[in-house]
């Protein structure tokens, strides 16, 4: 009998590592550890994750990043940056997001979860490499001001049809849109002279994202509250990137035989396969704790008007997706 056993621990034990060395699809979360608020990012042939260290606000004082060449195999890059980095980082290093400009690579972070009168906001840094190490480009916070009720977290620097950049962001309830500088140095005025616009759609409550499909702006959010069950993503399309935005509905949220708290995402597009992937975090269907937030994926449909369906939650993931 103990032999029987045996051999069947180790079929078990063979197809398990078959399995790990001929994966096929990208599973649930994607990577070891707790990370939210993950950025995804396609640079040349490579997927890239900037993800939150999803830890007691005092111990979020560094960022790792993850690369992959097909969405399933991940590589894991410490301390991509830190406090010895950020001169003025005290806490709650936030929400990373990414972007390359001119064979540089560019991160801009929320620190410090600031309030009136605190130094804190939304800082950037740059690096050679995306994997970093980068180093802070201004030694201060490039928006560390409440503008429209705006708390400066959750940043998405965003590049338009005709080169200009933007960046969306806010926490509390509130989002603003800004113009960049060239040098991402600072932010420059809008055509009407004023430097900030507020773009609050209805429910909004953090996490801006935005992308263009066939011509249209896809502007998305976070609603709900970040450490319960109802936090979950909703979207609206425009004209302009601007908007007006006009809530369209939700399309990703919780599910009670996968996952609580699913939101604060971002989009990646494939052009060689056509497909887009929403990379999101949740709360694990078992877990209470408020700092246990993973990474994930699906793939991310649309109908024949361009609304984009619901995202089914699954402990599979995708497929591989080569660039």
């Amino acid at each position: 009998m103990k032999s029987i056993v045996k051999y069947i621990f180790v079929a078990v034990a063979l197809v398990a590592t078959a399995t790990a060395y001929g994966q096929k699809m990208s599973g649930n979360p994607l990577f070891e550890g707790d990370y939210a608020d993950p950025e995804g990012v396609v640079f040349g042939k490579t997927y890239w994750i900037y993800p939150t260290f999803s830890a007691p606000f005092e111990q979020q004082l560094h960022l790792d990043c993850f690369s992959s060449k097909d969405l399933v195999t991940w590589v894991k890059h410490e301390r991509i940056i830190d406090n010895s980095s950020i001169k003025w980082l005290r806490l709650a290093l936030w929400a990373p997001a990414a972007v390359e400009k001119d064979g540089k690579y560019y991160l801009f972070f929320g620190a410090n979860d600031v309030h009136e009168g605190e130094i804190g906001g939304i800082g950037v840094a740059v690096a050679d490499n995306p994997a970093g190490p980068f180093k802070d480009l201004l030694g201060k916070p490039l928006i560390g001001e409440i503008v429209n009720g705006a708390q400066p977290i959750d940043q998405y620097v965003f590049k338009d049809k005709d080169g200009s950049y933007y960046m969306y962001y806010g926490g509390w309830s509130h989002c603003n849109v800004v113009k960049l500088a060239d040098d991402f140095k600072s932010i420059v005025p809008f055509e009407d002279g004023t430097l900030y616009k507020e773009i609050t759609p209805k429910n909004y409550v953090e996490g801006p994202f935005m992308f263009i499909r066939d011509g249209k702006y896809y502007f998305m959010w976070s609603e709900g509250g970040w450490t319960g069950p109802n936090y979950k993503v909703a979207y609206a399309i425009s004209d302009s990137p601007f908007g007006p935005f006009e809530r369209r509905g939700v399309i990703l949220q919780q599910d009670d035989k996968v996952a609580r708290g699913a939101g604060h995402h971002s989009v990646v597009y494939n052009k060689r396969s056509d497909k887009y992937y929403i990379i999101y975090h949740r709360r694990p269907i078992d877990s209470n704790k408020r700092d246990n937030r993973v990474t994930c994926i699906e793939e991310m449909h649309f109908d024949e008007n361009g609304d984009i369906l619901p995202v089914v939650m699954t402990h599979e993931g995708v497929k591989k997706d080569k660039l």
